[in-house]
This record gives C-alpha cells, sequence and structure tokens, in this order.
C-alpha cells in the first residue's frame, strides 16, 4: 500500500519536505490554515528576493551562531550552491548583488513560488488550505492522526508519518502565530521560548525628536556593543530604532535586555574620522556662526545625526571639543526593549534540537518531524534564514523517508 505523509505548513520548509518526500511516490497531503500557502514567502520578496549568499561556505554557517554545528548538517547536503541550481531547475535565474547577497533576476518571490506550486501539483501534491491545525496528534500503531479545524468543521486525517512547518511567532497575519509552542510542551517536546529576531528596539525619544525624525534613515554609522562592532545604517522610528544594522546586533541586544533589563549600544556617527581628526575640526574658531553650523561645517553632521547628539549629550559637552568630539565617536544610546515578536522579520527559540533526532523527529512522537523556523536557531538577514528553512525541510523530508524505510 501507498505511504502517506502529512505536512502540515506552506512555506519554504514545509514545500521543500513536500518536494523530497513526494519524489519517492509518497503520497504528500500539505495543510495550511490560511486561504493560500507562502504567504510569509512572498512577503519576504516583497523588498526583493534575498534566497541566500555567496560568501564562503564556512563564513556562511559561522552566521549560525550557538546552533551552527546542528545547521551546518542540514547545509551540507543542500548547501547555498545547491539552492541556487534547484531555482535554476525552475526556470528561475539568480545573480549575486554587491553585498554578496542571492537574489532571482526579477527579485520577486511570486514566479518562483507559482513554477514551485506547479511542479508539486504535477508531482502528485495535494494542498488544502483553510485547515488549521488543533493541537491534537497522536503517534500510535505505526501511523499519526491529526485533527484540523476545516470550513467544512472538523476533519481527522491518517498517515504513515508527518512533518511540523509552522514557522515561530513573527507576522502572525501570515499565519506563524506560535500556538504549536504548548501543544508540542503537552505531547513531551520541550520548547525554548520564542523570542523576536532581526528586530527593532524601544527608545525613550523626547517627542522632538521622534516628531521631527521619524522615518529617517541613519547613514554611514558604526554601531558597538562588547566585542560587535559593523558599520551600516538603520531607521529612526517613533518608538526607537529599526533596520539592517540594528537586526544584524539584535540578538546580541535583545539577549543583554533579557539579562540585565537594559543595554547601551555605543554609535559611531564618523566612523570614517578618528576622534583626534574630529577634535581637531571641531577646535577651530566658530566665530559668529550657531553650534548647528559649526557642527555642518567642521565635521558635517546635521540634521538627524546632530538630533542625536542633542538627544544624549549634555548642553555644556558642547562647548568642549574634547567631550563633542568622544559623543561623536561613542555617542551612547539607551535602548529600553526589543519590538513585540509579531514585528520582528524572524524567531529565535523553538522545539530544542535535545527533544530531536538526528533525523528532526521529536523524540516523544514517533513518525512526526519538524523543519524551518519552528526550531530552536535563529539567523541574521541577508539570506541565511531562507537557506537554512530550505535545508532543514530538505533534512526533514529525507528523515521521514528514513522513518518509513523508503
Amino acid at each position: 500500500m501507498k505511504k502517506s505523509v502529512v505536512i502540515i505548513g506552506g512555506g519554504a520548509a514545509g514545500l521543500m519536505a513536500a518536494e523530497v518526500v513526494s519524489a519517492r511516490g509518497v503520497k504528500v497531503d500539505v495543510y495550511d490554515a490560511m486561504p493560500s500557502v507562502g504567504r510569509k514567502f512572498l512577503m519576504a520578496g516583497k523588498s526583493g528576493l534575498n534566497l541566500t549568499h555567496a560568501e564562503p561556505f564556512e563564513k556562511f554557517v559561522s552566521r549560525f551562531g550557538k546552533r551552527k554545528n546542528e545547521i551546518e548538517k542540514w547545509l551540507m547536503d543542500f548547501s547555498p550552491e545547491n539552492l541556487r541550481e534547484w531555482v535554476s531547475g525552475l526556470g528561475i535565474e539568480t545573480f549575486v548583488g554587491t553585498s554578496g547577497r542571492v537574489f532571482p533576476k526579477g527579485m520577486k518571490a511570486s514566479p518562483l513560488l507559482r513554477a514551485w506550486l506547479r511542479r508539486l501539483t504535477e508531482a502528485g501534491v495535494d494542498f488544502h488550505v483553510r485547515h488549521k491545525w488543533t493541537g491534537n496528534i497522536s503517534a500510535e500503531d505505526g501511523g499519526v492522526s491529526i485533527s484540523f479545524e476545516t470550513p467544512d468543521g472538523m476533519k481527522n486525517v491518517q498517515a504513515d508519518a508527518a512533518i511540523l512547518a509552522l514557522g515561530g511567532a513573527s507576522w502572525p497575519r501570515l499565519g506563524s502565530d506560535g500556538e504549536w509552542v504548548g501543544w508540542l510542551e503537552a505531547a513531551g517536546a520541550r520548547v525554548e521560548a520564542l523570542r523576536p529576531a532581526n528586530c527593532g528596539f524601544d527608545v525613550n525619544w523626547s517627542e522632538h525628536f521622534s516628531a521631527r525624525f521619524e522615518g529617517q534613515p541613519i547613514k554611514s554609522v558604526a554601531l558597538s556593543f562588547g566585542e560587535f562592532r559593523q558599520q551600516g545604517e538603520f531607521v529612526v522610528t517613533r518608538e526607537g530604532v529599526e533596520g539592517g544594522l540594528i537586526y544584524t546586533a539584535s540578538a546580541l541586544l535583545r539577549d543583554e535586555i533579557s539579562a540585565n533589563g537594559k543595554v547601551v549600544m555605543s554609535l559611531d556617527l564618523l566612523p570614517d574620522k578618528t576622534q583626534a581628526q574630529v577634535r581637531e575640526k571641531l577646535s577651530r574658531p566658530r566665530g559668529s556662526r550657531t553650534m548647528a553650523s559649526h557642527l555642518e561645517k567642521t565635521v558635517g553632521i546635521k540634521e538627524v545625526k546632530a538630533g542625536l547628539l542633542r538627544e544624549f549629550v549634555a548642553k555644556d559637552d558642547f562647548v568642549d571639543p574634547a567631550k563633542l568630539a568622544h559623543a561623536i565617536k561613542n555617542l551612547p544610546v539607551p535602548l529600553v526593549a526589543a519590538r513585540p515578536l509579531a514585528e520582528a522579520i524572524s524567531t529565535a527559540g523553538g522545539v530544542t534540537f535535545e527533544s530531536l533526532d538526528e533525523h528532526l523527529m521529536i523524540r516523544n512522537l514517533p513518525g512526526v518531524f519538524c523543519a524551518g523556523e519552528m526550531l530552536d536557531w535563529e539567523a541574521p538577514t541577508g539570506g541565511y534564514l531562507l537557506s537554512a528553512c530550505f535545508a532543514s525541510g530538505r533534512a526533514a523530508g529525507l528523515g521521514a523517508l528514513n522513518w518509513l524505510g523508503i
């Protein structure tokens, strides 16, 4: 009799698991709570689908922090280069951007998703949308039993194995709401608390600053915290800060707030100049110029960067070139809290690897596998998260095939 696998979650990990399993002649049914699959995948491509990164493999793997050893196993089997070849097989060409990030030539996610769904359908994969898992799952007698809420009422499904690819808890309106946490904990899996990753932070701006500079980019600055230092840019929000440079440091900043209740990041507003050079320029006679004009004429600081100085530097320090130069090169910006998980780009925490076997099967639920962002790992933006989601879906699919003896 033909074996069957149920996959819950129609994102990158779930669809990749469906491809791997269906390729071996197994009956595959994909269930998703939303009206269509791949919604978060499409959102990821809204400003250009960053599939992966072209940097050397060892450096790529190092981006996954404490979980790099586990994730390296997935990536050894489905590397960034393998991903590009796979995308090419769907008729989509890719290119490497100036930052090393890899994109489809058209930049959009929709052509890739359409081609992929067409191939999966041709392989016999059936899709069931508006089917929300209730949390009811049992694994016994060599199979699994799962219940769904559907537009037509409750539905119970039997299969030989199941793969859970439900995502984390960021972007809940796209389907990843994290409701599964309690359900899997009740089933005996250990789950690390879900936390925001690649997220913004709250800052106690003055009303004047937030009203004037909300939405303004802060370019060509360097952010330092502990041993971390990187140059880039970010954006001022009404509540605080967000954007690429902030996201890159967000895991460190978030964990420091969790441990100590607060964190102060340091900004170098002029990373291409030394503190001595800044001090020398600021020491030039100001004459009748205002301090704002003096800052702009001597070191080029104006508008939002000048506003930042006004927020965090004492008024008396503006007349002392040495103190002002130090502040420009080491501006302390206190962060109050990470923004809510629902606003984050991705999620940290999830099902621990200790709860899984080497094939990503939940030890306490034989025949039930996990993949993607619902596992306990995180990655920075730059193609790392999506690349590892694809690779984890493949690993879980192969794990299910191994369990079925196929």
